[in-house]
């Protein structure tokens, strides 16, 4: 390799210039870059980004060597003769790095051959490419620079442990991931406004903002992003580094990281995994200008301020401070731009200075407390604090508008310790302007504030103004970052505007991108005063998606009154319309022909617009709500529309002809739920075409209404059923057609998928759904692309924070579903491309919405890996086929036979390979399910029905393999818990003398002869005396044997007076209670696993 890629981090025009400042005072270890450097370039065939690549790039690479030489002129004309002597020594050790790497020069020669006869072998390269190849490079390149410099570098084992978070890590690009996961992010629309947007290069506009819980770098020219992925929350806090290389993110709540990412190739260099013990997160993070250390502040109550040696792959903190609460929530950061040891952080009412000692790992800091009796004036809340251009003191902005400007003290080098640490003492108070300043940085030699009102305005060292900008009308500025790029000097074509001062100068600075409150991004061309609008996205909640349904646009819908329509495929912004406030959007869908967009809004309003220019297609909005119209469905002919609300309502609209026009008119509504509505779904009569319209609530009711009698303000119900006992439902969709039997698939908070038959609403199937933390909210079945298709079909679904998907038919195997978070703080709303490559995302409150391209080749794999038949299911079992439980299993099966042709029969047994479905229930509770009585009859009718309607005829038994299914699919996919049973009590209890809660002996006796499934007296005493050990054979499990007969059981002498959920569980049931069941609450039956 050349000189120019041996060091990724010498001066290019692509790159920009890198200084790495050296301190004569200081001891330490230098930071060793070289080892990442060296990897990121073996890595850059196959990383490159194509927000990197320009044909001008192209050239500026061909001169980098005359960059170089060019740069050691501009070095020499300032620094004299003693920089022509710096940059001889450089050609000096370049010459003789070049003799010391000759052999690894024709060893990475002959790595270069081998990869171009591998090329187009994706994995084979990032094969090639593995941890022992870029182990050894990485230490032979640290031996060479080991005897090149008198300085100290990372020590060969920080470089492996950095090489191994690299490692970790490399697997995240896109087009690796593509290949590997059936899920790939592929754009994300949409910024958190409340973090800064930065600009990393000029050339292309290239900017780094935050979406969600990703790192996006945007090439604005290009149009393309490139994602950084890896927080598994929502990104709390970014910052970069001077030259715009070194990206830092961290993120808060559980297993918060801190990720440093290389922004020049999108690769994550070192990550810190145990930055809050208390999964608490990172408030506020700095970096220093040459990227050798990280300052971070805690999210915590008592908050832990935190410097980072990341260049050493440190794992731990080089220092800490805990900081009182009187202090408040610290959320501003900034170091030293010319002093790594010096920092400044401020919250709302506090600023503090720090000092950091890193030979005795002491970070002092001095925070004098501010009151109205300092400057007998209002100070104002603090917004954010700059070390002065004199580097003697601290600004610190406020609300009000002023400046607090600190003095710093700093002890002489030869001062005793007993002089104290350095420290800061408020010096004057400066009313600078009327407005509240919301950003304050400091760029060239000026210090620059950004404030409500949307004004920029630049003042020099003495705080005189210079110039500003406030003809814009932009809202609050929320950030300001600068170009790397220095300002070209006034010539004969350029136009600065002139500045304010009394000799009209050329006002030049270099350009700048502002982050405005409204989530709106502009770039200002200083030369010519040249304010051009990047984009511009929600700032409110997005809880609205909707797809066209033959062509690639996107509607979404925030909160905060805008619909915005893209193309999804060329990633272009088509058009919106903004509504008045207090009309925030809350669903929106097309209708089947992709002509109308219906619009639920926030206060109960519905709109019906022309689909292509968001022009309304009715004289009126709807107004028939009182509530937030959550769903919103088209009939199939477009005849119909229907909307459900937070107050359980359903109401309907209809298509009428008049005067030869087609004219929307409300047509009834109903409040047919007790709950809120889950689910609205139109659906097709068969043996009419006409539309038919159920809805599905949190209440358990699954109802149909009849359209056709329905009439002005009457909204007729055809059925209503039941669909769960325990469990809520979640959402609904008609299932594919693959079989005969027509049936619609509702999932339920148990993690449970059931299949309804559509016309007479019997549960014909319960199906083991998705398993990913929480229940599935929505669910949608893929489009397929032609009929060719239509025998294989897959289902898209969301749960809390993922989206997953899963192919069809659902039988319970884990293998054919696959899933991963797309929002860390809740999923809002889901919707699929008309074509089914594409599933979108809607996060919420992180108002971002993603968009990811579905491979379905990756999901077959995996399921193929899983194996076939009962292959998949025995894993789903403690011990697998060959564990105890599964042989135990096969015992109780085999062994019903023989109780059912009696125990003590002297006739000849007949082996079989069925059992009779009356055995089912007692060996599904023989092996520790415990279904009611609700449940049994659903696997009754699923085994029943099984054939039914290929064969016309009943099943009346069933097989193991058969048997095993079904036990997997119906029983709770986590065991019994303790806290299920724990919950129970606390609502049907009392709390006793011991703070517990209890259920009287008395009424424990009524509930269960009265409520839910009741049992009779009778039933309750045969259950007792099994529970109590008086039938020893079982409740009812012998035909021929006599239970023992209520009047013999006295069961005010067996149960106590007062049964808390711990009596019932272990003394009356005999389960065993896992000891550390108040932590990881779950029941075991004695020498059973779930």
């Amino acid at each position: 390799m050349s000189d120019t890629e041996e060091n990724p981090l010498e001066e290019t025009e692509e790159y920009g210039e890198i200084e790495m400042q050296e301190e004569d005072d200081e001891e330490e270890e230098y930071p060793n870059f070289e080892g990442l450097e060296n990897m990121q370039q073996e890595l850059k065939e196959v990383n490159t980004l194509a927000w990197i690549e320009s044909p001008e790039e192209e050239e500026e690479e061909e001169e980098g060597e005359e960059e170089g030489r060019e740069f050691g002129e501009e070095a020499e004309a300032e620094d004299g003769e003693e920089g022509e002597v710096e940059i001889r020594e450089e050609e000096e050790e370049d010459r003789k790095g070049k003799e010391e790497g000759e052999e690894e020069g024709e060893g990475e020669e002959r790595v270069e051959e081998h990869e171009e006869e591998e090329a187009g072998k994706g994995e084979e390269v990032v094969e090639g490419l593995g941890k022992e190849a870029v182990k050894d490079q990485a230490l032979e390149a640290d031996e060479e620079a080991s005897e090149t410099q008198e300085e100290s570098t990372v020590e060969p084992e920080e470089i492996t442990t950095s090489m191994i978070s690299l490692e970790r890590f490399m697997q995240t690009d896109s087009q690796t991931v593509l290949s590997e996961t059936s899920l790939t992010m592929t754009w994300s629309f949409g910024w958190n406004s409340t973090l800064p947007v930065y600009y990393i290069r000029e050339n292309q506009r290239v900017l780094l903002y935050a979406s969600g819980h990703t790192g996006v770098i945007y090439n604005v020219l290009k149009n393309n992003q490139h994602h950084l992925q890896g927080h598994p929350n929502i990104i709390s806090c970014l910052c970069i580094s001077e030259d715009r290389r070194w990206v830092a993110t961290a993120d808060k709540g559980p297993d918060c990281l801190i990720i440093i990412w290389d922004s020049f190739t999108g690769i994550p260099v070192h990550t810190i995994f145990d930055s809050c013990p208390e999964d608490n997160g990172i408030r506020a993070m700095a970096i220093t200008r040459d990227a050798k250390y990280l300052a971070t502040i805690s999210d915590a109550e008592i908050q832990k301020v935190c410097i980072w040696k990341w260049t050493l792959a440190a794992e731990t903190p080089a220092c800490t401070l805990d900081l009182p609460k009187e202090y408040g929530f610290q959320n501003y950061l900034i170091f030293n731009p010319t002093n790594n040891k010096e920092l400044v952080s401020n919250s709302k009412t506090q600023a503090i200075y720090y000092t950091w000692y890193p030979e005795g790992g002491i970070l002092a800091h001095s925070a004098p407390v501010l009151t109205e009796k300092t400057f007998n004036k209002l100070v104002g809340k603090f917004s954010q604090s700059v070390f002065h251009l004199n580097l003697t003191q601290i600004l610190s902005a406020t609300m009000e508008g002023k400046l607090v400007v600190w003095d710093i003290y700093r002890p002489p080098p030869s001062a005793s310790s007993s002089m104290g640490f350095p420290h800061i003492k408020p010096c004057k108070l400066v009313h600078l302007q009327k407005e509240g300043i919301t950003v304050l940085t400091t760029v060239d030699s000026y210090i620059v504030t950004g404030d409500i009102r949307g004004n920029i305005k630049f003042y020099d060292h003495t705080l005189s103004i210079v110039n500003w900008y406030s003809h814009f009308k932009l809202s609050c500025i929320r950030s300001l970052s600068f170009s790397k790029t220095p300002a070209a000097p006034p010539a004969e074509n350029t136009n600065y505007p002139p500045d304010c001062t009394l000799k009209s100068d050329h006002f030049v600075v270099r350009n700048f991108i502002i982050g405005t409150s409204d989530a709106s991004v502009y770039h200002l061309t200083v030369d010519g005063t040249k304010l051009e609008k990047l984009f511009v996205e929600p700032r409110d909640a997005i809880c609205a998606i909707s797809c066209h349904p033959y062509q690639p646009l996107i509607a979404i819908g925030s909160f905060c009154g805008i619909i915005k329509v893209w193309d999804y495929e060329q990633k272009k912004y088509l058009f919106s319309r903004v509504f008045e406030k207090g009309l925030g959007v809350q669903s929106l869908t097309y209708n089947p022909e992709g002509a109308l967009l219906g619009a639920g809004f926030t206060e109960g309003t519905v709109y019906i617009f022309d689909a292509m220019s968001l022009e309304s297609a009715i004289s009126e909005p709807f107004r028939y709500s009182r509530s937030s119209v959550t769903h919103i469905s088209f009939s199939h002919d477009s005849q119909y529309m229907a909307t459900a609300d937070v107050s359980f309502t359903v109401a309907v609209y209809v298509v009428r002809v008049k005067h030869g026009q087609r004219v929307w008119e409300y047509l009834a509504r109903l409040r047919s739920h007790r709950k809120s509505i889950r689910s609205v779904l139109f659906g097709v009569h068969l043996d009419s075409n006409e539309p038919r319209l159920l809805s599905l609530g949190r209440d358990r009711l699954l109802i149909e209404y009849n359209l056709l009698k329905s009439y002005k303000d009457h909204l007729a119900v055809l059925d209503i059923h039941r669909t769960d006992q325990g469990s809520y439902p979640t959402c609904m969709v008609w299932y594919p057609p693959l079989t005969k039997e027509l049936f619609l698939l509702i999932c339920n908070s148990g993690y449970k998928v059931k299949l309804f038959n559509s016309a007479t609403k019997m549960c014909r199937k319960t199906l083991l759904g998705p398993v990913y933390g929480s229940p599935i909210e929505q669910i949608q079945i893929l489009p397929v692309k032609s009929t060719l298709e239509l025998q294989k079909r897959y289902m898209v679904f969301i749960n809390r924070d993922k989206v997953g998907l899963q192919i069809l038919p659902v039988d319970g195997n884990p293998h054919k579903t696959s899933a991963l978070i797309c929002h860390p703080n809740g999923v809002a709303s889901m919707a699929l491309s008309y074509d089914g490559c594409y599933a979108f995302t809607a996060g919420g409150q992180d108002r971002s919405v993603v968009q990811w391209e579905i491979n379905l080749s990756a999901l077959e794999a995996a399921v193929s890996l899983g194996g076939e038949d009962l292959t998949p299911f025995y894993g789903l079992v403690s011990g697998g086929r060959e564990g105890k439980f599964y042989r135990e299993l096969e015992d109780y099966f085999y062994y019903s036979q023989l109780r059912s042709q009696g125990i003590d029969t002297m006739e000849t047994r007949k082996v079989s390979e069925h059992i009779c479905l009356s055995e089912l229930p007692f060996v599904m509770r023989a092996i520790g399910f415990y279904p009611s009585e609700g449940k049994i009859e659903d696997m009754f009718n699923e085994i029943r029905f099984s054939e039914y309607v290929d064969t016309g005829k009943l099943i009346d038994k069933i097989n193991l393999p058969d048997f095993f299914k079904v036990y997997l699919n119906h029983r709770p996919p986590f065991g019994n818990t303790m806290s299920g049973i724990q919950q129970s009590f606390d609502i049907l209890g009392f709390t006793n003398s011991k703070g517990e809660k209890a259920i009287r002996r008395e009424d424990f006796l009524n509930l269960l002869q009265t409520k839910g499934e009741h049992m009779t007296e009778e039933e309750m005493t045969d259950c007792f005396a099994t529970l109590f050990g008086l039938n020893p054979e079982g409740w009812k499990s012998e035909p021929a044997a006599s239970s023992v007969k209520g009047s013999e059981i006295c069961l005010e002498e067996e149960l106590p007076d007062e049964i808390t959920a711990e009596i019932f569980t272990t003394e009356i049931l005999g389960l065993t209670v896992s000891q550390d069941s108040r932590q990881d609450p779950r029941i075991i039956e004695a020498e059973q696993s779930f």
